[in-house]
């Protein structure tokens, strides 16, 4: 067995040297109980004579292994010696100190550190370590001056944490979690024991790792604790966003559809969905990322169909007899002595403008009446029988307005405008109700 300590791989970082591992174990050896004294050498019985170089060669020394403290009563002249007589074995990246090929006095401490892989996170960036060290504590001892904040950080699996180093199972440990810290003492080394006794349970997404109380913010609370056993609550979820995708437009022709009619909705338009499904992830409450996970049409958008007529209307026959048709209204028409010329729908631009009906209230009667008779006074529904301009029903309702109502369109127009103040109020009313229903 080779005593002394081989030098670390060049493409290995390793962290713990001799005096780096004197001076880390001298620190945290002022926090940590010394364990029992557990082994010695027996003394032999001495030949005469040979009492002085008995006394010179036997030595008592102090053997630290991973933090277990024994001393010990030798004749070994070596470090080494002394490593070889406890068979102890030295790996590559372990630390021995002092060197196993220094000679040995009596008095002497000799430490001797394992080196473990650990997983560190250095200002928020992950490297893959090896450090020889007792516990936690020595190690950010030794890692001391790596970064602004340094953390250990615990493999997770099911809902366990572990680490390959124990904690700090002789010194107070300041438990954080969920907002609040807990200080536990003598839970014991591994990290199940001192979530346990702080009565913290953890999932299999949470993180774990231990820092010191500085880095963990723990405040004058913890100033008793040797290191800070920290857990972030990490919950991933997936959340959908609905975004709409408007709608398109289009105008389509009808040439059975008279060109002076408004154009008509044939197909209402809706905008459709977008839903955009992204995984979030929040550490405590904080977002950290956001991956997207689907983006797809969920609600396919609706396209708004207009149709427009083409088709020209034939001029309707010219109107008779409207000054009788207009004088013989039983409608009680303020201007029933007024003599109206022109189209059947001049004629009825006339008669509701005597009615204080310009404007959109005209737009609207034009457009009630365009759809029910096109201001032909002779049409008749085959189907229904109404009649007329107003497409009374049946005809002879009109006769309230004067006897020509089957010939005369004053007469028809002075009916059909008192039926629609007094059933709908204006024209626009009646327009409405058109549209709604398809009569009025």
């Amino acid at each position: 067995m080779n005593h002394t300590p081989q030098t670390p791989q060049t493409d290995t970082e390793h962290v713990g040297t001799d005096t780096d591992q004197l001076e880390a174990t001298r620190t945290t050896a002022r926090r940590r109980r010394r364990w029992p004294l557990v082994a010695g050498v027996a003394a032999t019985a001495l030949v005469a004579g040979g009492a002085v170089g008995y006394a010179d060669a036997r030595k008592t020394v102090t053997l630290d292994v991973d933090g277990r403290t024994t001393t010990l009563t030798t004749f070994a002249g070596s470090v080494g010696g002394v490593l070889e007589d406890q068979g102890i074995e030295v790996a590559q990246r372990d630390v021995v100190a002092p060197a196993a090929s220094a000679p040995l006095e009596s008095g002497a401490e000799i430490v001797v550190r394992t080196a473990k892989e650990l997983t560190l996170d250095i200002d928020g960036k992950q490297a893959e370590t090896w450090v020889a060290a007792a516990d936690t504590h020595e190690a950010l001892t030794l890692l001391d001056g790596r970064g602004t904040e340094v953390r250990i950080v615990a493999s997770r699996s099911a809902d366990r944490a572990d680490l390959p180093l124990p904690v700090d199972g002789d010194d107070p440990v300041a438990v954080v979690a969920d907002g609040e810290t807990e200080v536990v003492e003598d839970a014991g080394a591994e990290i199940d024991q001192v979530l346990d006794a702080a009565e913290v349970t953890i999932d299999e997404d949470d993180r774990v790792h231990v820092t010191d109380v500085a880095t963990a913010g723990t405040g004058e609370e913890a100033a008793d604790a040797a290191v800070a056993l920290v857990v972030q609550r990490v919950v991933t979820e997936e959340v959908a966003t609905e975004k709409p995708i408007e709608h398109e437009h289009e105008t389509r022709t009808d040439d059975d559809r008279y060109s002076d009619l408004d154009p008509e909705v044939a197909q209402e338009g809706k905008d459709g969905v977008r839903t955009i499904v992204e995984r979030v992830t929040t550490v405590d409450g904080v977002e950290e990322s956001r991956e997207k996970v689907s983006d797809k049409v969920t609600t396919e958008p609706v396209t708004e169909i207009v149709v427009k007529g083409t088709k020209k209307r034939p001029a309707p026959e010219p109107a008779t007899s409207s000054s009788s048709a207009a004088s013989s209204s039983s409608s009680g028409s303020a201007d029933s002595g007024r003599t109206y010329s022109g189209s059947n729908r001049d004629i009825g631009r006339q008669m509701a403008a005597a009615r204080g009906w310009t404007g959109s209230q005209w737009t609207c009667l034009e457009s009630l009446w365009t759809k029910e008779s096109g201001w032909n006074h002779l049409a008749e529904n085959p189907s229904s029988g109404a009649y007329g301009i107003p497409q009374a029903l049946p005809g002879s309702k009109m006769g309230t307005a004067g006897s020509d109502w089957a010939t005369n369109p004053a007469t028809q127009i002075e009916w059909g405008l008192g039926y629609i103040a007094g059933r709908y109020g204006t024209p626009c009313g009646a327009w409405s109700h058109s549209q709604a229903n398809n009569w009025y």
